[in-house]
């Protein structure tokens, strides 16, 4: 395991939390020094890697022990930052509103897969954050897209990558899965993980 001083402890912290104190924490420190994350989220390697990914810092790797994630950044580690796209946020009371409206929506849940087998909505098309780099064929190029993650960190992100690509038009529900009140299943048709 790599050795570091710096240590945040995330552990029981739900998206987008691990990023905030991550955020933080980074903030304090000096370049070139290395934070250890300690997180229970699943959801934190990938928000992490991207985060990141977009803001400098190199993300060096993840270490498990038992039910604890130990990821490692280096402050200012990165050669480049990749500009970062913001899309359009969609309230989530619109987008539910919306969604009673029709059912021909293309809605993309960007959450780890066991997220999504908890509870999703009929019809998301599901493909983790950390999967969008390399399944991104998978979805409609110039059709409407809805991301949606567990507060609209993570789809934020997704956003940006797929706007990079050149999907169009592509909208974050905020906050996402966490209030969502509509109707969801945990039935998931094609396992492709």
């Amino acid at each position: 395991m790599i050795h570091t001083e710096h240590v945040l402890n995330a552990k029981g912290l739900a998206c987008p939390m691990p990023i905030v104190k991550t955020r933080k924490a980074m903030n304090d420190l000096v370049s070139g020094s290395i934070l250890e994350v300690q997180a229970t989220d699943k959801g934190s390697t990938a928000d992490l890697q991207a985060w990141a990914k977009g803001s400098g810092h190199l993300y060096l790797g993840t270490e498990t022990e038992g039910e604890v994630l130990h990821h490692f950044l280096k402050k200012d580690g990165a050669t480049k930052v990749e500009e970062s796209i913001e899309i359009p946020e969609i309230e989530l009371a619109a987008f539910q509103e919306k969604l009673e409206q029709t059912s021909a929506m293309t809605i993309l849940d960007v959450r780890e897969l066991d997220e999504f087998r908890e509870a999703h909505i009929p019809g998301a098309i599901h493909i983790a954050l950390g999967d969008i780099e390399t399944r991104m064929n998978e979805l409609p190029k110039e059709q409407e897209i809805y991301i949606i993650c567990h507060s609209g960190r993570r789809s934020a992100l997704a956003g940006s990558v797929l706007a990079k690509e050149g999907f169009t038009p592509l909208y974050n529900v905020v906050p996402g899965m966490r209030d969502f009140t509509g109707k969801t299943t945990t039935e998931v048709k094609e396992e492709r993980f």
